[in-house]
């Protein structure tokens, strides 16, 4: 079945000479073509298992789901790969200009998306300790505890190596280097930021300047900052130094140079950087209150549409790394949103008569409840606009009575049903408003969305 559906989508993409590169993530397949006017839109949404396609970063984008997608990827590159062409195809990045916002989301997306299974695992595993404490189902000094901590907190102690060398393989450098500049930022001889308040950290003084020695454990913007520096230096030396001296002399100038711009300029600053962010958003969040909650969760799917959310992760990450704050209150408002979305997605499921459409809104509304909205948000409700107007409200009250409640997580990546696990470690009161803010959320876009109507198309 995957073969034929690959034979379909190649000829109706344009053919094999008009594809450029093939990829997918989680729920889509994604396509970089030549020729945008040479596809056949509504032909590729009347194949089988199609739940919606939309264009973003200059890639068209085709939804299977997730489970579904990954078997048609390789069918798919198995027969392009395959068929004959009069021109070689290469696989190379987008070529498309994307504004600076757009450019910027989307470099911040591509270093985090490939971690987020490694923080998703050690969030559920958290949320397990969580329900292993609170229903006693192991005694507190039990070694099955510790074992499962110690496994749990592993991916957020090596955060920092993780993204720098995700970020150094973004950025077109060598990623081990960008791992090593993560690893000296966090070495044990710098003062972990936790131990503020109970230590002071040794200064190195330099030029006249007090360099403070302390540590960057969990944060994220000092790493970026110094890594995208080491991937220039490592740039300019593979321009000038001769390639048979390459493999010695460009890692250790880069890891030189780097290391001492990172401790004694860039990460001071950055470090400033990250603390001006979280404390904008922290007042935000403890001023604005309701209302910050009512915004972030009635706008967040609209964001979802640019793609720009995944450039969140990187605040998230800050506000969990951050002593003061320890805790990711924005999650909770961004799943509001999204349990909206699949609360708004049953509500064209029971009004629409066109059993097409009833067929791609269940799977898809009860998907977004998992956590995956591109199925429902692209496949329905921005297609009939209402709908996604009456999950926006939805999202908006959800969002509001996540602030009013203070329900945070311990850890991001994770809405929905799944978030459970990343907010029971807070508490008994925690999950409870939670869950009532899951219902709030799902049934006030549901009504909406009954009130707003929609105007389907003629099947």
């Amino acid at each position: 079945m995957q073969k034929e559906i690959a034979k379909e989508l190649l000829l109706l993409a344009g053919g094999k000479s008009n594809i450029i590169s093939i990829s997918h993530c989680t729920t889509r397949l994604r396509f970089e073509v030549k020729d945008e006017t040479k596809i056949d839109i509504h032909a590729i949404e009347n194949l089988q298992g199609v739940q919606g396609t939309f264009f973003r970063y200059g890639l068209f984008q085709i939804i299977f789901g997730a489970g579904i997608v990954n078997k048609i990827y390789k069918e798919v590159v198995h027969v392009w790969e395959a068929a004959p062409s009069e021109e070689p195809v290469q696989q190379k990045k987008a070529s498309r200009k994307l504004n600076p916002v757009a450019a910027f989301a989307k470099t911040l997306s591509d270093i985090f998306v490939p971690i987020i299974p490694a923080i998703t695992a050690s969030g559920l595993l958290m949320g397990l300790i969580g329900m292993i404490k609170v229903f006693h189902w192991f005694a507190a000094d039990s070694p099955w505890i510790k074992v499962l901590d110690l496994v749990s907190s592993t991916a957020f102690i090596l955060l920092p190596i993780l993204v720098g060398f995700s970020a150094a393989r973004q950025f077109g450098s060598n990623p081990y280097l960008g791992a090593v500049i993560a690893g000296l930022l966090t070495h044990p001889d710098l003062l972990d930021p936790s131990m503020l308040g109970s230590k002071t950290p040794a200064s190195l003084d330099i030029w006249g300047l007090h360099i403070p020695m302390m540590g960057y454990q969990g944060s994220i913007i000092p790493i970026l900052l110094s890594v995208y520096v080491m991937s220039q230096i490592e740039k300019l030396l593979k321009s000038i130094v001769p390639k048979s001296l390459d493999v010695v002399i460009i890692p250790f100038i880069t890891v030189m140079m780097t290391g001492c711009l990172a401790l004694i300029v860039m990460n001071p600053a950055a470090s400033i950087i990250g603390q001006i962010m979280t404390q904008s958003i922290v007042y935000i969040y403890d001023h604005a209150g309701i209302a910050a909650g009512a915004l972030f969760g009635g706008i967040y799917s609209t964001i979802v549409l640019s793609g720009l959310h995944h450039s969140f992760y990187a605040i998230e990450a800050t506000l969990l790394a951050d002593p003061h704050v320890g805790v990711n209150f924005l999650v909770p408002i961004w799943s509001m949103a999204n349990v909206a979305q699949g609360g708004a997605g049953l509500a064209v499921f029971f009004k629409t008569k066109q059993s097409s459409l009833k067929k791609i809104a269940l799977p898809a509304s009860l998907t977004a409840f998992l956590g995956i909205v591109e199925p429902i948000v692209f496949g329905v409700n921005v297609k009939l606009i209402r709908p996604f107007i009456g999950a926006a409200i939805g999202g908006a009250i959800g969002g509001a009575y996540m602030v009013a409640v203070h329900v945070v997580s311990n850890s991001y990546g994770l809405t929905g049903i799944p978030m459970i696990s990343i907010v029971l470690p807070f508490g008994a009161a925690n999950f409870v408003h939670y869950m009532i803010g899951f219902l709030i959320a799902a049934v006030s876009a549901f009504i909406a969305t009954l009130f707003l109507g929609f105007k389907e198309e003629t099947e």
